[in-house]
């Protein structure tokens, strides 16, 4: 069999892989009634009990928490609780499609959070897309959260969303959508360079999409110490240069990368940005084809390429590597280098919960994305493992701490706790999580598929 007939084969069943999840994930949410539910964590021995956990003992925890309001991070659930805040306008690959449909999505993400991170999460979509309202809201719900993940809010709003609340509120705020994907990508390139055997401060990188998710990643890259000037950022309508004057007012992130980035002056569309570029970044939409095979060609010797876009990625992986490409990595989790949001959020809300961070700094960000690269190189770095799977429960133990350290470090916590307790936390709650599940589903109260 041809190369050729060989790689048409590799595709369909790639895409018949990619779309049987589609097929029944319908199924599987009318059978279950969503993915999330509230459960209790005390014992209920009798109705006696209720007399402890309800009236009238309760009236003396609330009474010595309006004597001391910080007493509700250890007499409630406060401490291990965060809201998932979404207006629906900017759900995964499918656009502005509503509050009620970004549910699922946001009962998925909770889901992951539970499991992978041992966090409570109440998924909360909103019948507004009013940026100040979206901010009323998330102000009004902190008495009750120790946390906000905002997601999938459409740009430029995103930004102005997430500076406010971290300005203004009380409890740490994030969005996963700048923030996760672009810690997780930097840890995957600080592994694959240690790879390849360059520097951060050296390589030219190649940017395809200019969304928050890419110019976060920018913004984090340059605090790992690469070269902003080093940076070639494409979007639709080619390079970002200063030359680009009709972004000015529309987009101030996007004109901020053509006065940054760019030293050369480079213009044109996106195939230029590849030439003599050591790695490229691509978070644009799905392909194949956004990114040719001819401009990977162009790049420099051992080059890395990130095609990150779901369920495609911009450039099948074996076409990167006819390209010359040296390690790949995708948005999919059947190619090796998966970069996986999931590996990320998790983790940091843990070492922030554990930690009582009052906020969600970047160096936080960073320092998880140094402790996912660590973990990964203890288990051994090459072409084909850059980053941990979601199945290495370690990783996430190690970033939490790594987080809830760095937060202390900055004194941005409401009590000292010390790396001991942050470990003992970490695989206390993450364990516990999964050992639920897996004890639910082995006496049948979560029941198996019947098809």
């Amino acid at each position: 069999m041809s190369d050729k007939s060989t790689e048409k084969v590799n595709v369909e069943e790639l895409l018949a892989k990619a779309n049987k999840p589609k097929q029944i994930s319908p199924k599987y949410h009318i059978f279950y009634g969503g993915k999330i539910e509230t459960s209790l964590k005390v014992p209920v021995r009798s109705l006696n009990d209720f007399s402890i956990w309800y009236t009238p003992g309760v009236a003396e925890a609330s009474m010595q928490i309006k004597r001391n309001k910080d007493l509700v991070f250890d007499m409630t659930n406060k401490r291990n609780t965060i809201a998932i805040i979404s207006d629906g306008t900017r759900v995964l690959g499918l656009g502005n499609i509503g509050p009620e449909a970004g549910l699922p999505v946001m009962e998925g993400k909770a889901m992951i959070f539970k499991y992978l991170g041992g966090v409570d999460v109440f998924p909360l979509c909103l019948n507004t897309s009013d940026p100040d309202e979206i901010i009323k809201v998330s102000k009004l719900l902190e008495p009750s959260i120790g946390g906000i993940n905002l997601e999938d809010i459409e740009k430029p709003k995103c930004y102005y969303i997430l500076d406010r609340l971290k300005e203004e509120s009380n409890i740490p705020v994030w969005h996963d959508d700048q923030q996760g994907t672009a810690l997780v990508t930097v840890a995957g390139l600080i592994s694959a360079l240690k790879v390849v055997g360059k520097k951060m401060s050296d390589v030219k990188i190649a940017v395809v999409g200019a969304g928050a998710a890419m110019t976060n990643t920018i913004k984090y890259l340059e605090m790992a110490g690469a070269s902003i000037g080093n940076f070639v950022v494409a979007d639709s309508k080619g390079i970002l240069h200063q030359g680009r004057t009709e972004i000015e007012d529309k987009d101030n992130q996007k004109w901020k990368l053509c006065l940054r980035t760019n030293k050369h002056g480079l213009t044109g569309d996106i195939s230029a940005a590849f030439k003599g570029a050591d790695v490229c970044l691509a978070a644009a939409r799905p392909g194949p084809g956004i990114i040719k095979k001819e401009w990977v060609s162009t790049m420099a010797d051992d080059s890395i390429v990130f095609a990150m876009a779901n369920p495609v990625p911009e450039i099948w992986p074996w076409e990167a590597k006819k390209g010359g490409a040296r390690i790949i990595a995708t948005g999919r989790s059947d190619f090796p280098n998966q970069v996986n949001n999931s590996i990320g959020f998790p983790a940091v809300f843990r070492g922030v919960l554990d930690s009582t961070a009052k906020k969600i700094t970047d160096e936080m960000c960073l320092a998880a994305a140094f402790a996912i690269s660590e973990y990964a190189e203890e288990k051994g770095l090459h072409e084909e493992y850059i980053i941990p799977t979601m199945s290495e429960r370690g990783v996430f133990i190690k970033e939490a701490v790594a987080v809830g350290i760095k937060a202390l470090e900055q004194g941005v916590t409401r009590l000292k706790v010390s790396r001991q307790e942050l470990e003992e936390r970490a695989e206390f709650y993450i364990k516990r999580s999964q050992d639920a599940v897996n004890l639910l589903m082995k006496q049948g109260i979560i029941k198996s598929v019947p098809f």
